[in-house]
């Protein structure tokens, strides 16, 4: 039987298995099986991204959980992460996010979070994909309407606000937000009005196709020339569903997930807010910031690639600062899961308090070089089945030593290898990628 459940849940074309509607429709009546089973209530929370399938998936998730004589909320278009809080707060048994993050709209996705916000244990989705596979049942589309609990999306709101100590003057804040089209749209840019600051947004009219295209985490290239074009403090870049923040500094320089941990751990630590001294990231984080975090005392432990290994980790080491370089970062204080809105807040707070431009907070990290290269791929076939794929992974590490690390692994969420290498030579670095990409492509693409 496939593997449905990657590192960021399902996902997959809207339309197609397991994202066609009966597949979902059978989803939906495994999940109150499930949760019956457990002796949990059979409540569930329901959010989506801006994607034209997030509808009719809904509906088959809400059919599917009515048939199996369910509760069901929906609570319409919001980020990730506040369905990890709401499902918290109020007690539902099970959350469900529709989104396929930072892929292209034809891709949709279904994370689902356990009553703690916490992504469901890998034996939970074991018993789903069983159901989703074993289902005989072809769903016929019921029409009914799915309407959403706005009071959800303003608590969600109200606690975004409440993580941030206001300050004097905030007028003479200048943001831009790039919201990507997705899910921070309707909530991010009035957030940051309501705080005083001057907002400006881009990336904020969503059509149902829009979503990441030519604009958010993915493609801050824009974000930055409007942020050096309008003189402002900080350009802020969301992904499709808010769960990932990255920056532009006001000189229009690209900012990622490891400066964000840098910035944020010496700013906590110097509040006596950090805990355990340590901040927790991936295999994918630059050397450079294990090298900043040890000048100010911190330890830097790595996961593999996830947010939900990142996770894993702080629990076990009682950090409460974790993240990817991608953009995700956990505050396990405030929330189980990343959320895009809540860093950017942090970190503009992070400015105001001390004064800073964010060109001055991130000075005392020093990136090596990297470079990350996708290849696509037509299946994931274990690496050590190809000789000539492992020869030239030695060899590459061989040339780079003591001082480069290599990582050669799958994406967790598209059909991709990503080869990820640093050094101290960006020609060197870029030479190596090229030659693992091509014998990779060669056997796999």
């Amino acid at each position: 039987m496939d593997k449905l459940f990657g590192t960021d849940g399902i996902r997959a074309v809207a339309g197609q298995y397991p994202l066609d509607f009966s597949s979902v429709y059978a989803l939906g009546l495994a999940l109150i099986s499930l949760l019956r089973k457990e002796g949990l209530p059979a409540r569930v929370l329901i959010g989506r991204d801006t994607r034209e399938s997030g509808e009719w998936l809904e509906l088959a998730l809400f059919q599917g959980i009515l048939d199996a004589e369910g509760d069901a909320v929906s609570v319409g278009l919001i980020p990730t992460s506040a369905v990890s809080y709401l499902t918290k707060k109020h007690k539902f048994s099970a959350g469900i996010v529709i989104s396929a993050s930072h892929n292209p709209y034809e891709d949709n996705g279904i994370k689902i979070f356990s009553s703690e916000g916490m992504k469901i244990s890998e034996k939970w989705e074991n018993i789903l994909e069983n159901s989703i596979a074993n289902s005989q049942t072809s769903a016929v589309k019921k029409e009914f309407p799915v309407t959403p609990d706005i009071s959800l999306n303003e608590e969600y709101s109200d606690f975004l606000k409440s993580r941030f100590d206001r300050i004097s003057d905030p007028g003479r804040f200048k943001i831009i937000l790039d919201c990507s089209n997705g899910a921070s749209t309707y909530i991010a840019p009035r957030v940051f009005a309501d705080f005083g600051f001057k907002v400006t947004t881009i990336g904020a009219s969503p059509d149902g196709k829009n979503i990441n295209s030519g604009c958010g985490s993915l493609h801050p290239e824009s974000l930055a020339k409007t942020v050096v074009e309008q003189g402002a403090d900080i350009g802020i870049a969301y992904d499709g569903d808010a769960d990932r923040a990255l920056w532009v500094d006001e000189k229009g320089t690209i900012l990622n997930g490891d400066h964000t941990l840098y910035v944020l751990a010496k700013f906590m630590k110097e509040r006596a807010l950090l805990k355990s001294d340590t901040v927790v990231a991936t295999t994918m984080s630059n050397i450079g910031l294990e090298s900043a975090l040890e000048k100010l005392g911190l330890k830097l432990f790595r996961t593999q690639v996830g947010d939900k290994y990142v996770l894993e980790q702080m629990i076990k080491l009682k950090s409460n600062l974790g993240g990817e370089q991608s953009g995700h970062t956990i505050f396990l204080d405030e929330c189980p899961t990343g959320d895009g809105i809540l860093t950017s807040i942090k970190m503009v707070e992070a400015m105001a308090v001390q004064e800073a431009s964010l060109s001055e907070l991130v000075q005392g990290f020093d990136e090596f070089p990297q470079i990350l290269k996708n290849v696509p791929v037509s299946r994931k076939d274990d690496f050590g089945k190809f000789p000539e794929i492992m020869d030239m992974i030695r060899k590459a590490e061989e040339r780079l030593g003591e001082s480069g690390r290599l990582n050669v692994r799958y994406s967790g969420t598209e059909p991709l290898a990503r080869i990820m290498i640093e050094g101290q030579s960006q020609n060197e670095i870029e030479d190596l990628a090229g030659q693992i990409a091509a014998v990779i492509a060669r056997f796999l693409g």
